[in-house]
């Protein structure tokens, strides 16, 4: 990993390393905002057809974990997330059934408060012969201090706002069920996992203010060091698979929100961050 992480000097960078010993060179309490998709623990295939895209554009090399390693994996990144957030911020972890358990015992076992279990429906999910189709993640919200946390319900809608139906537009954004749709990108560069623009902006506007440091440990495709440049927040985060990283890196340092692939004959240009993706 780089050298020179220190108070001043970790803010909109990104590193090429393991997230335990890269969070290990942040002071204490540096970060305001957390948000991050950790590896599934499922034996993930990336390329895999039932995904419903084109396998030669989508990046191989997810770095999965073993499950049972993933226990102790997640005790490990978890506590030095709780050491490096400050007492205002708050931490979303997201996560498919199958190893929530882990991720909910580490938090309490750490000292976290769970603030909401929010449920992230999206539009289609694995159909399975012998059981119900998944088409939804769990984001578990957590903070270090209930009473000191940032959250701004006014962020997106005031309490005036009307939805269509004639009820509260403000109260049914801030219901903890989301139906936010998965994003498509055809025809361009991506990593296997990649959470929706949408679903990142609507964490930063509730618990985030312009230049607030946000950190994902798990950086994959940059998404959420994307979303949060282009939110003018402060961003870092840590990705160990050197393809994703340089993948991230590229979005970064072009602005780019999407990225053609080169076997792509797209004519789309990229979409730069100079507003709503």
């Amino acid at each position: 990993m780089a050298a020179g992480i220190g108070a001043m000097k970790f803010t909109d960078k990104i590193y090429n390393a393991d997230c335990v010993a890269g969070m290990r060179r942040l002071p204490d309490g540096a970060v305001d905002l957390v948000i991050t998709d950790p590896p599934f623990a499922i034996d993930f295939k990336a390329q895999r057809s039932n995904y419903n895209r084109t396998a030669s554009r989508v990046m191989d090399g997810y770095n999965e974990i073993p499950a049972s390693q993933y226990a102790d994996f997640t005790q490990a990144w978890m506590r030095e997330v709780y050491r490096v957030v400050k007492p205002t911020g708050s931490v979303f972890v997201f996560s498919g059934w199958n190893n929530l358990k882990d991720i909910l015992i580490a938090a309490d076992d750490i000292g976290f408060v769970t603030v909401n279990h929010i449920v992230w429906k999206y539009q289609f999910g694995v159909a399975c012969r012998r059981r119900f189709v998944t088409s939804h993640y769990h984001c578990i919200f957590l903070c270090k201090d209930d009473a000191k946390r940032k959250f701004f319900p006014n962020a997106r809608f005031d309490k005036s706002a009307k939805a269509e139906n004639g009820g509260s537009l403000r109260y049914r954004d801030m219901e903890d069920v989301w139906t936010i749709k998965r994003e498509y990108w055809h025809g361009d560069k991506k990593t296997p996992t990649k959470l929706p623009a949408e679903v990142v902006e609507k964490i930063l506007a509730y618990t985030s203010e312009e230049g607030d440091l946000v950190l994902d440990p798990f950086l994959g495709s940059g998404q959420v060091a994307v979303v949060s440049k282009m939110r003018k927040r402060r961003y870092m985060g840590f990705e160990i698979v050197e393809e994703y990283y340089a993948f991230a890196k590229e979005r970064l340092d072009k602005n780019a929100y999407r990225i053609a692939a080169e076997n792509s004959n797209t004519n789309h240009p990229a979409c730069l961050f100079t507003g709503h993706v």
